[in-house]
Parts: C-alpha cells; structure tokens; sequence
C-alpha cells in the first residue's frame, strides 16, 4: 500500500533479582481491600518488575504508561482536583485492559500472561506497591567479575574475520546476545548478559578524544541492571570479560570518548553509576532524584537514555520523569560537572544530526521531539509532533524539498514525523516539520543509511497481527511508502527493528517471537537494500530484537 506524504499541518533475572531484594515485603496485611495469597503476591511482583515496571514504574506513578496507583489526587494550576486510581476502576476492567491493552499504546498481554496470571496482577495493581531498596557503591562492587584479565586481552584479533561487520544482536528474553558475522552470516556466539538486554553501546570515533580501535569493546545493560564486557577480538567462546551490577532496574549504558569510563543508568534505584572500562570497577554513583519541569518533585525519576556526544568530552543523560536532560562532563569524576537542562516529559529514546552536535530526543508524553545543542548545553528546539514519538535509533538523509532532515516512528499511531535539522545551512527548515507520512500502523523503530535511496519503519504497535509483522519502505526522493514487505506470518511472531550492514548493500529485520520460548525460534530476515528483495534468513537464534553493526554504530552512521 502506497501513501504519499502528507505535508505540515495535515522474567528472568530481573525478577529474581528483585523477588530476592523484596523477600521481606509481603502481601499487606488489610482488613478491608484486594488481597492475594503470598504465593499469588510474589508471583504476581515478579512479573509486574518484568512486564509493567518499564512504563509505569516500580512505584506506579506513572512515565510512558499510566499511574497505576491504588488512588491517585492531582490537582491542576487552575485549583481543580482530579482523582483515579487502579480501585476506581476495579477488578473487570482491569482484567480487560491487561488482557486486551489499549489504543493508547498499551500491548496485549493476553499472549504473554495466562488468564490466572492477568486476574492476580489486577488484584496486585489495585495493593500497595512494595518499594525496592537502594544500591551502592560497595554493593555494585560486590557483584563484578573479570573472566580476562585486561592485561591478557590479544592485541590483534584472534578469530581472522572482518569484525568491523558483527552484528551484535539482543536475545532478550533469555538474556544473552549473539555475534553473527555479517559477511558469512553465521552465529559465532550466544553471550549470557542481564535479562532483557535492552541496548548495547561500543566505543565510538570521537572528535576530541579518540578512542583506541573503535568499536572492538561492547557494554549491554539488562533490565535487571547487570552491565557485561564484550571483546569482539577473542574467541567467541571467550567474549564475555567482565560483568558489574549497577541497579536492579535499568535500561541504557554508553562509553566515554575516550573509551576510559562507562556510564550506566538506573530505572531503580533512580541514579547512573560511572565504572572503569576496562577493570568495570564502579568508581561514582549519582541519584537522579529531582524537581521536575512543572516544579514537583519526584523520587522515581529514572534514566531513560544515556548518550556519548561525538563532538564534547561529554554525555547526555535523558532522566525521563523530569523533562530533564543531564549533559555530563566525565572529565573529572572528583568535581563531576552536570549541566540540566529543561526540556518535556517523558524522555526515552533519541539520537545525533550528522555533524553530531545537535541531540534530538523524544518527549513521548509531550508529543515533542527535542532538540539540545551539545555545544552550548542549551535547549535549541521543540518540536510538535503525532502522539507517542519513538525514534529508537532514528535516522538522518537528505530530502529534496528541505535539505538535511530527520525522522521518527510514533507509539501512538502509524505516521512517521520528518522535520529539517541543519541550522546553519538551511536555517528556514531547521526544527520544522517538513512532511509526515501515512503507514499503516503505529511503530517503534525508523532507519536509513546515507547510501541507501529508502527510509524503513516497522508496525510493532499496530493491535492485527499481519501489520505488526509487515514493514514499509519509504521513498527518499518522493516521502512515498513504495513498499509493505511481509517479514513472516507465523503466529505469536512480529516484524521488529532495522540494521545495515558495514556497507549499506543489506537491510536485517528481525523476526520476533513475543512469547519466551526456551528454544531458538527466532530469525533475523536480511534484504538487498536496492532490489528490496530477501536475500537470507538467519536461523538459530532466541526472540532477537535490536542489532547493533560494529562498523555502523561505532562511526556515527544513521
């Protein structure tokens, strides 16, 4: 189906890991209210952490998704008082909402819970929540382990193959990643990580401080807060190196300019610790606790996002409940410098224009995308845009009409926003919204490559099954979707995220199975980035979502 463009204005560890933090906080004891058994309360905790904690909080007040809290007050500039909760709207509805989601983005749980689990994690909803404890420098400590020793680590590297085209791929929901070599498309490893790796971050060319061989180390942060090494120049058997736990909860890692520190992001506790990158010993934790940009406080404030700016001995750090974005200097970690800046809520995911000055960011709750200039540690732009913004990765490329421009993909319905981001030479256009474009479903994931003529987006959050597992390719030149690629129509099974390879010739779309299998039913589908036509199906992996190309992600290339 083709839509021109439309122009301005038209369980696993984490779970463990927490049940075992949380042992001591039971069902509440009340006389009167919902009320589940102990087994019923735990199990239900537990998967309350795995499946809701990402978008509603461990403290249920709320982020992306909404408060979930048993009763909820708030009370508007104007005076007037508004109150909800989870027991206003009981017991039945509840049930359906989960079971069934929402149009406002929430997923259907109805393939992933089974009826029992749906019933106890309402009742579990309208309780109390139980607040986790918090993690300290010591306690971070406690958990690190070193498998290679840096000082063993080869200097050149030891399997013979073109490393700089890996793919380093997330087997989220059995917690591992795999290595697959790009040029002959074998899976060489399956690296046990944190559960439900959510990114992985390499070391990257640098305009100030130049890291040594870019790109050869990766770090991936599992929700359940555990950050791993990865050497991609050992033996596959031999890739993981060092591992440190940084929260119980958490999302995004990123690596110094330099390639000295890495800096990891809590969900819970609300703070990023800093670690060495090469021993992983933790060496600075900071509390992202805060007032928000409306003047409230709030405990939860969670990294989100954590960046490494190309062009600053810098990074930024989304903190998501406050509207804020931290730019960080890592410079000296004694005399740590952070710049706050304002911005709207709630921060997720974002990424860099091409001179890698401007970081460009959603603020999914404000239907905004943002803008901060790295340079000068300022907010440079908001701007307007369809519900629920998602850029993932997002993507860069020149358009005929406006010049250099960027793109994102929406939670909230099937549009892809596009909007001018060269100031200096086409300052007219610059943070405008150029064009939007029609899909078919709502998504979570655009890309391109600057050699590529097409922009992908996938349909994710679309409720029917065959829009979530098809992708649409869009036409560069005209804004025009030229393709609806069906990626599979296996049932349980969507089409999820994009990745070039080291040169642009191939698009790899995963294959994605959204119930835990225990067995590798997943697939990553590789097309010609011309032809659009399949060429290969990687085989033998589990539920593989985001893929990361060494050469791609390590020289900036959106």
């Amino acid at each position: 189906m083709s839509h021109p463009r439309k122009k301005k204005g038209s369980g696993h560890a984490l779970a463990a890991s927490l049940a075992l933090l949380l042992s001591s906080v039971t069902a509440p004891a009340l006389a009167e209210g919902p009320t589940l058994s102990e087994e019923a309360f735990e199990s239900s905790k537990q998967l309350y952490f795995e499946r809701c904690a990402g978008c509603h909080g461990v403290l249920r007040k709320g982020a992306t998704g909404k408060n979930l809290e048993p009763h909820w007050k708030k009370t508007s500039a104007d005076g007037k008082v508004t109150e909800g909760g989870t027991l206003k709207l009981g017991q039945e509805r509840l049930e359906k909402i989960i079971a069934w989601g929402t149009e406002g983005g929430m997923n259907n749980f109805s393939d992933i819970m089974t009826e029992q689990e749906i019933k106890d994690m309402a009742t579990y909803i309208m309780m109390e929540p139980p607040k986790p404890p918090e993690m300290s420098l010591a306690q971070m400590e406690a958990t690190r382990k070193v498998y290679v020793e840096p000082k063993d680590y080869p200097t050149e590297p030891l399997h013979g193959r073109n490393w700089e085209n890996f793919f380093v791929v997330i087997e989220r929901d059995v917690g591992k990643v795999a290595v697959i070599d790009g040029d002959t498309k074998e899976v060489l490893a399956h690296i046990p990580t944190g559960y439900a790796v959510h990114v992985l971050k390499a070391s990257e060319h640098h305009k100030v401080t130049e890291p040594e061989h870019p790109g050869r180390f990766w770090y991936t942060m599992g929700r359940d807060g555990k950050m791993t090494k990865i050497d991609l120049w050992q033996k596959p058997e031999n890739m993981l190196v060092a591992e440190v736990k940084i929260a119980y909860d958490a999302r995004d890692v990123a690596v110094s300019g330099d390639g000295k520190y890495v800096i990891g992001g809590g969900y819970w506790p609300p703070h990023f610790a800093i670690v060495d990158a090469e021993t992983m010993e933790p060496k600075k934790v900071v509390s992202t606790r805060g007032t928000n940009v409306d003047g409230e406080y709030v405990e939860e404030s969670r990294v989100a996002a954590i960046y490494t700016t190309p062009n600053e001995p810098t990074w930024i750090v989304a903190v998501k409940e406050l509207g804020q974005l931290w730019q960080v200097d890592y410079t000296d970690l004694d005399n740590l410098r952070i710049d706050k800046i304002n911005s709207a809520k709630f921060l997720h995911d974002g990424f860099f224009d091409p001179t890698g000055r401007y970081f460009q960011i959603a603020a999914n709750a404000s239907n905004k995308m943002v803008v901060v200039d790295t340079e000068t540690h300022k907010l440079e732009a908001m701007i307007d845009t369809a519900p629920l913004p998602h850029p993932g990765p997002g993507a860069n490329w020149n358009d005929p009409n406006c010049g250099p421009v960027a793109g994102t993909t929406h939670l909230g319905e099937g549009t892809v926003t596009v909007w001018g981001n060269d100031p200096k030479n086409r300052p007219d256009d610059a943070w405008k919204v150029c064009y939007e474009v029609e899909t078919d479903g709502a998504g979570l994931f655009i890309r391109t490559h600057p050699d590529s003529d097409y922009i992908w987006a996938d349909q994710t959050k679309h409720p029917e099954p065959e829009v979530q597992q098809s992708v649409q390719v869009i036409s560069k030149e005209t804004g025009e979707i030229v393709k609806t690629i069906q990626v599979t129509d296996e049932e349980g099974n969507v089409a999820v995220h994009f990745e070039f390879n080291q040169d642009g010739s191939e698009v790899w779309v995963s294959k994605w199975n959204r119930a835990t299998s225990k067995e590798p039913n997943g697939e990553i589908v590789v097309y010609d980035a011309k032809t659009l036509e399949e060429k290969a199906r990687i085989k033998g992996l589990f539920a593989p979502t985001g893929k990361f190309n060494v050469y791609n992600r390590s020289n900036h290339v959106t």
